[in-house]
């Protein structure tokens, strides 16, 4: 894929993280040099336009470096219709706002988010999907 990058690339410092879904999209923004990051909001899925616009202020907000999707996979890691939407919106986003997007294998985050308690499941999944980018650029 042009211009979209798997997790374990050079890291810049500052990323924001994307648990895509068909209905809503959670966003979290993280440091590279803490590995630390936050939850930041859910977007609805409101078409296409609505969907861009809303990412275009959080990029335009937090000018980072680089971005980061989560791609869904089944179980055993084959892949599925969400994974090809998922991968979809990475090189949108790569399209879209010229910046480098890293795919990262975000199965199971919404599972450990909803039994995390966590207030906002699809931000929290972000999240998650964040620090499991941070820990592969320490490997």
């Amino acid at each position: 894929m042009t211009g979209v990058a798997r997790a374990g690339a050079a890291a810049p410092s500052l990323f924001l993280a994307f648990d895509y879904g068909t209905k809503r999209i959670g966003v979290a923004s993280g440091n590279s040099i803490t590995h630390t990051a936050t939850p930041l909001t859910t977007l609805a899925h409101e078409g296409s336009e609505a969907r861009f616009a809303a990412i275009g202020k959080l990029v335009t907000d937090w000018q980072p470096a680089a971005l980061v999707v989560g791609v869904p996979r089944h179980p055993d890691g084959a892949a599925h219709d969400n994974t090809r939407r998922a991968e979809r919106f990475a090189r949108q986003l790569h399209g879209r706002f010229g910046l480098p997007v890293h795919e990262v294998d975000e199965r199971y985050s919404t599972v450990a988010a909803i039994a995390a308690g966590a207030a906002d499941v699809d931000a929290t999944s972000a999240l998650l999907i964040l620090e499991q980018f941070f820990n592969q650029l320490d490997r």
